[in-house]
């Protein structure tokens, strides 16, 4: 049912998994020695860091932030509110955020700027995906999936109105379900 709302698949589910591996890789050798931390963005990022942290060949402790900006819309209302702070201090640590997708920047931007402001030794972001042409406010992605064009994506993780996270890639969705 859900994949009948799909206008296209964008990203495969083996496409992903290319894309998990190559970043995983890739903050293993950046991170070597480093005490890291992965701060998932919940909901959307569940999917996408269960994945990639099994691909980082390094000890890692995790947690987790709650934000909202979008309230149940497809764009964001440019306020963000913290559902869930992180549960463990985080100064002198080298943090990497986890998102789902990088849009408007406002989300990544706040949180970004409001984890600096606990004295980790580093704060950077690894999103698997990257709207830039949404970009209201610009965010620096150190570790980008994939860059995708202007269109409503779900899957993996990425819904709307909390539905079509476990479909197992990334696809369009129809405009007139969200309409």
């Amino acid at each position: 049912m859900m994949n009948e709302h799909i206008e296209k698949i964008l990203i495969s589910t083996e496409e992903i998994k290319a894309i998990v591996k190559r970043l995983g890789k890739q903050i293993s050798e950046d991170y070597k020695g480093k005490k890291l931390i992965l701060v998932g963005i919940l909901k959307g990022s569940v999917v996408f860091m269960t994945d990639l942290m099994r691909e980082i060949d390094l000890m890692c402790d995790i947690d987790f932030m709650a934000v909202s900006s979008y309230g149940g819309g497809t764009k964001t209302t440019g306020r963000v509110n913290i559902l869930k702070d992180l549960s463990a201090p985080i100064e002198d640590c080298d943090v990497l955020v986890v998102e789902d997708i990088v849009d408007s920047g406002v989300t990544l931007n706040y949180i970004l700027k409001y984890l600096v402001n606990r004295n980790p030794r580093s704060v950077k972001l690894c999103s698997l995906l990257d709207k830039p042409s949404g970009r209201i406010v610009e965010v620096n992605v150190d570790y980008i999936g994939c860059t995708i064009p202007d269109e409503f994506v779900v899957g993996y993780g990425l819904d709307y109105a909390e539905k079509y996270r476990n479909l197992p890639y990334i696809g369009v969705l129809k405009p007139e379900i969200y309409s």
